[in-house]
């Protein structure tokens, strides 16, 4: 059987740990095989509700944990700088979210233990365990296209968490993944070849402050990469996700089991 493009497999000896990736227009889940990196259940997908607040996410994370078979710890992660499992921003979220103690809040709501990260900090250990990111020196830099523009920062293969690349300052002052994100490029009605010097820019401002040696893109647009390939013009070596958007899934359930060793 074949979910978002990669094979399921059914082994019963394989670590199975339960991901879940809260984003701004869906929270999706699945169980992951954390030594191959691959999903070992159906891909399952709740819209993200409106309002987000805790109280409604929660109620819907539990939807969809109650969908498995599974009870162990879950790895989640969420569109905002987390420290010890508590959310220090909203970004792409409702605001009440500040201060939020995502963990005990989710945990409370399913019964069981959650590990949970900032979203493309996930993607990115992914790809960095697992993905495209193998073998990768120097610095590299993880970035999520969806809703808005997620950052996953590392050096060295090292995780530097909570670098919020998207809420850099744009031209106008607002944040950058507002000019530059998928969303924006939904509500301006733009194709993709008419919305990458949008991005382009956001990447030459990302390289002239970080320099880095790679770009990861990940997230549900980079699927869509050989579309506006041509007009990104960063001389930095660029790669396409091996996970594509379901990075954050497998990184979440790779921190969850990693917490449990």
């Amino acid at each position: 059987m074949i979910v978002s493009g990669y094979q399921i497999k059914n082994h019963d000896d394989m670590a199975k740990i339960l991901g879940i990736d809260v984003g701004g227009s869906g929270i999706k889940a699945a169980l992951v095989d954390t030594v191959g990196g691959e999903l070992v259940s159906e891909r399952r997908r709740i819209a993200t509700p409106d309002p987000s607040t805790p109280q409604n996410v929660a109620a819907t994370v539990k939807r969809l944990v109650a969908g498995f078979d599974y009870s162990g710890t879950v790895g989640c992660c969420f569109p905002a700088v987390v420290i010890d499992g508590q959310a220090k921003t909203a970004g792409n979220i409702d605001k009440a979210w500040r201060n939020t103690q995502i963990d005990t809040l989710f945990g409370d709501a399913t019964g069981l233990p959650f590990v949970v990260l900032n979203d493309a900090d996930a993607a990115g250990m992914a790809e960095m365990t697992l993905g495209a990111g193998i073998g990768l020196q120097g610095m590299v830099i993880m970035i999520t296209i969806g809703t808005g523009l997620g950052s996953g920062v590392f050096y060295n293969g090292q995780l530097i968490p909570n670098i919020e690349l998207g809420r850099m300052p744009g031209k106008d002052g607002e944040p950058i993944e507002f000019y530059a994100g998928n969303r924006a490029r939904k509500v301006n009605d733009l194709s993709w070849v008419e919305w990458a010097p949008r991005f382009n820019y956001f990447l030459e401002r990302t390289a002239r402050v970080f320099s880095p040696d790679h770009f990861i893109l990940g997230g549900g647009a980079s699927t869509k990469f050989r579309q506006f390939e041509k007009a990104i013009k960063v001389p930095t070596t660029i790669h396409v996700a091996r996970f594509l958007n379901n990075a954050g899934i497998i990184g979440a359930a790779v921190a969850a089991d990693k917490d449990n060793q």
